[in-house]
């Protein structure tokens, strides 16, 4: 069983079927093709007013190339302590913008704490050669820890960046995940909480390798297209990125899965309760469940073939010396199958404390 990440999973039968449907023939390079346009123009209705949409390989692309589009010499970019930037990125967005520093921020269950966060830009805010100045705010939704932020956690975070007249970034590495999760319009969970630019991930979703940056304000966008250039992330053939956007939005397809693939992880969450050797740090409300179980009931389902990662502690999280944190996550490929076999091997491999 399959829960040590959703980039485990393969392709959605119906991405796949769109990328053999458009496996051969002729279409021009380089994101102009009238297939390209088309899914551009898809974007834009779905989050109801024009975008500008640029592809790239991968989430940290998309995060590093976004923040180095409003980069400033000594520039401080604010996200939380566990956000994708600051652990999982090897320093990408500071390499790739040559001048940006990332300052963390504390907050519960992965989420920004408002107050904290004016706190600290108030503080760079006097715009010191020493220590530098405040850039922009990146927010991930959902977040590391498998939580979403409401759309009012949003508008707080976002009356910091307007005080301040910052920038502000959302990693949405899995996006579909926390829009199901509120259950609101895609645009009613950016451009209009205030987010500046989205990094926009389908790959964790089904998709083979389906990863956008997008752009509300047009005027913000025009240098872009020469930065995507210089990090060596423009698509040659792009129309094969396209082909997988058209199938993932096609009939709510995207959304459908993220509804789903939520589910399985709720469905996951529950098999935990009861047992004594293990406990969930939050109720999950994407895709990611975050469990702290006994070490020797850990080595009883990984012998049992359940895929699944050990996860660093946070500060806030109380663990002894025979627990571990656990990460579980689900995908598309998810059945509620596979989360039956496994709540039947959780409670034979289960050790009591």
């Amino acid at each position: 069983m399959y829960f040590a990440s959703d980039n485990w999973a393969g392709v959605h039968p119906a991405i796949s079927a769109s990328l053999a449907e458009h496996g051969s023939g002729y279409a021009e390079a380089y994101g102009i093709s009238d297939l390209d346009s088309q899914v551009e123009r898809r974007f834009s209705e779905i989050f109801e007013r024009e975008v500008a949409v640029f592809y790239v390989a991968t989430g940290t692309a998309a995060n590093s190339l976004a923040l180095t589009s409003v980069a400033k010499p000594g520039g401080l970019v604010f996200a939380h302590r566990q956000a994708h930037i600051v652990v999982d990125e090897c320093g990408a967005p500071e390499y790739l913008s040559g001048q940006l520093r990332i300052a963390t921020v504390e907050g519960a269950h992965g989420k920004i704490d408002p107050v904290q966060l004016r706190r600290q830009v108030e503080r760079s805010a006097v715009n010191d050669v020493h220590s530098g100045r405040p850039n922009a705010i990146s927010v991930t939704q959902s977040t590391e820890a498998g939580t979403v932020y409401s759309l009012a956690e949003l508008d707080a975070i976002a009356a910091v960046a307007k005080e301040f007249n910052l920038p502000l970034h959302m990693d949405g590495a899995r996006f579909a995940n926390g829009l199901v999760s509120l259950g609101c319009t895609p645009a009613e969970m950016t451009w209009k909480r205030g987010v500046d630019m989205l990094s926009f991930g389908a790959t964790k979703n089904g998709c083979w390798c389906a990863e956008a940056v997008v752009f509300f304000d047009l005027s913000k966008a025009g240098d872009f297209a020469f930065i995507r250039k210089r990090a060596a992330q423009l698509f040659s053939k792009s129309r094969f990125i396209s082909v997988q956007f058209d199938a993932y939005f096609r009939d709510g397809l995207w959304l459908d899965v993220a509804r789903r693939t939520n589910a399985m992880a709720a469905m996951l969450a529950e098999t935990f309760a009861g047992v004594e050797s293990a406990r969930l740090t939050t109720k999950p409300q994407s895709n990611e469940v975050f469990v702290v179980i006994n070490k020797k009931t850990i080595a009883a389902l990984k012998a049992k073939g359940v895929f699944f990662y050990d996860w660093p502690t946070t500060p806030d999280l109380v663990v002894a010396d025979h627990e571990e944190l656990c990460r579980f996550v689900t995908s598309f490929a998810t059945t509620a199958d596979d989360v039956n076999r496994f709540h039947s091997i959780l409670k034979e491999a289960s050790i009591e404390p």
